[in-house]
């Protein structure tokens, strides 16, 4: 037995020495195989997953009453994750940092839990969305294909990618963006081009199964696209500008609001409990229950006609405070309707399309609060059309650069300063800043106090 593996692998050493091609082709085929076992096991999980949100969503529409219960689910799904689901918790944030440091291990309660989890949030009415749920099954998938074929640590970071690139497609029915998602989430200004097979392979397969399995997903039309002037020009950068900064607005007021929570109820089940009280409260002092949920119909309105002129402001806290009490879900639906209605908002200040800036706003915060602006640009390509690409890619560059070094997965990695002017410590994350700021601030606070006894 130890003969014919030595000689096995003497040859395939041979291989890589004398023909790059034939190396490359299997390496290629390798990825394709690996890459559509994932990509088609995460459609069928995604396809499932999202219709149980539809189901739990219509149930929620018909039956009012259920809001009253979010407490009680919300600490439901927090007692389950704080009995069972150990580091799962971290949800997102984990995937990106076992990708980075290419150690540890994706648990495999995290599928089950993150989906039961998400879809009490949307049955009761929590204000979250479906991306981190997507992401973070298929990264399960994807650990656990690895297991079975021993992947070592270098494949095991590349899968995992893949992972994220499938559950990106399969959720939003965009796989050209959930390829190059699943590339540049892990570390910002860096792509790692290496997986890029894989990831387009994962996204496709994953796309086509939730299809197959009787999955639609809504595209948004851009009724009026102005001319490339310099007018244009100007309110547009203008307009990108605004979609940065509510970016980071997001980002920052919902890990303000988690840290604040868990400071002032270490009880993760109690936390989530008066989070759901807070929603509840939220939603009588707004009159309105349109926040609730993905508040999808918001995006079709923006697009469609004139939306409340501080949607955008009402639906970033309520989706804050829902993610920022412990309940699960993810950001970017939420994201993608803040965007739409800023957006719709900002087109009777700039007087311009309220649908053509409804697409710029949705990518534009999209991009500033992931930090992923290729993968915006191709996700406006993918539901709007190439017609106004250069807008659009406008409005991810810019938006990007004004988010700063925020966005709402703190694990991040920052590979490229956003500008030469900010140094950043070699293989520093997002948290990096978040701490040196609460430094900062908690040094201010001491001044203070000091000035005042003196």
């Amino acid at each position: 037995m130890r003969f014919y593996k030595n000689y096995f692998k003497d040859r395939l050493l041979f291989i890589r020495s004398k023909n790059t091609t034939a190396v490359l082709t299997i390496s290629f085929i390798k990825w394709v195989v690996l890459g559509a076992i994932v990509g088609i096991f995460t459609g069928t999980a995604g396809a499932a997953f999202l219709k149980s949100l539809e189901l739990v969503t219509n149930l929620r529409v018909e039956n009012s009453w259920l809001l009253f219960f979010l407490p009680i689910g919300g600490a439901f799904v927090s007692f389950i994750y704080s009995k069972y689901g150990k580091n799962s918790s971290k949800g997102n944030n984990l995937i990106l940092e076992n990708i980075n440091n290419s150690g540890g291990t994706v648990p495999m309660r995290m599928a089950p839990l993150v989906f039961l989890g998400t879809v009490i949030t949307h049955l009761f009415g929590g204000s979250a969305g479906r991306e981190g749920t997507g992401v973070q099954i298929g990264s399960t998938i994807a650990e656990g294909v690895g297991r079975i074929f021993k992947l070592d640590k270098y494949d095991s970071r590349i899968i995992l990618m893949c992972g994220i690139s499938s559950g990106f497609a399969s959720v939003f029915g965009t796989p050209l963006a959930g390829t190059v998602f699943g590339l540049e989430v892990a570390t910002l200004g860096i792509m790692s081009y290496e997986a890029l097979i894989p990831c387009f392979t994962a996204a496709i397969a994953g796309d086509l199964v939730s299809a197959a399995w009787g999955i639609h997903h809504t595209h948004y039309k851009i009724l009026q696209i102005p001319e490339i002037t310099i007018l244009s020009v100007m309110k547009v950068v203008i307009a990108a500008i605004i979609f940065g900064l509510v970016s980071k607005l997001f980002s920052e007021l919902t890990h303000k609001l988690k840290e604040l929570f868990t400071e002032a109820f270490p009880n993760a089940i109690l936390k989530s409990f008066v989070g759901g009280i807070l929603v509840i409260i939220l939603v009588y002092i707004v009159g309105s229950r349109d926040y609730l949920g993905l508040s999808i119909p918001l995006i079709s309105d923006s697009f469609n006609d004139k939306v409340n002129p501080i949607a955008f402001l009402v639906k970033l806290i309520f989706t804050s405070l829902t993610l920022g009490t412990g309940f699960q879900g993810g950001e970017v639906t939420p994201l993608f309707v803040i965007g739409s209605t800023l957006g719709n908002t900002l087109s009777s200040i700039l007087h311009m399309s309220p649908s053509f800036l409804a697409a710029l706003g949705l990518i534009g915060v999209f991009t500033g609060a992931t930090n992923t602006p290729l993968a915006s640009l191709l996700l406006g390509v993918e539901m709007f059309g190439s017609k106004g690409v250069e807008f659009m890619f406008m409005t991810c560059i810019i938006s990007y650069v004004f988010s700063g070094h925020t966005g709402i997965y703190i694990s991040q990695r920052i590979g490229r300063s956003k500008s030469k002017i900010i140094k950043v410590p070699q293989n520093a994350s997002l948290s990096y800043f978040r701490n040196k700021l609460d430094k900062n601030n908690k040094q201010e606070d001491d001044e203070e106090q000091d000035i005042h006894l003196a």
